[in-house]
């Protein structure tokens, strides 16, 4: 008996796929708990209609990921902070500051998106990995100024 999932279901398959399994095990188990549908016709044009809007979806996510790249590639975030001498400051420039420094200039990025392996120690400029989209990063430009 064909079905289509509703919800994972583990050893069984994927949200949306569909399957063939046997017709005791859909009667009993998967239509009663809500875990799947009957794979009729109409429930198959319905799963290709969502996947298609879900497609595009998510190539609009991607679309908006690149156009903020651009964005950032082309900016520098200045932090003022304390520095003693040799430029080193006191404390360090970390993620979260680099994100509320952003949100001031109207850009909302969150702090755990910011690739920081180490904060920053030094004055001057330090480019920065910032990853907005499983397959979209940009280089964002961060200057540790003294105040």
């Amino acid at each position: 008996m064909k079905v289509i999932f509703l919800q994972d279901v583990k050893g069984q398959g994927k949200k949306g796929q569909v399957k063939d399994l046997s017709e005791g095990y859909v009667r009993n188990f998967l239509l009663p708990q809500g875990l799947a549908k009957l794979a009729s016709d109409g429930n198959l044009k319905t799963l290709e209609l969502q996947n298609a809007s879900e497609q595009k979806r998510k190539e609009k996510e991607k679309e908006d990921a690149q156009a903020l790249g651009k964005r950032l590639d082309e900016l520098t975030v200045v932090i003022k902070t304390k520095a003693g001498e040799g430029g080193r400051l006191f404390g360090a420039i970390t993620s979260k500051q680099i994100a509320e420094a952003l949100a001031a200039q109207g850009i909302k990025i969150d702090k755990r998106k910011i690739e920081l392996e180490d904060p920053i120690r030094t004055l001057g400029v330090t480019q920065v990995s910032v990853k907005l989209h499983p397959e979209v990063k940009a280089k964002l430009s961060v200057q540790a100024a003294e105040e």
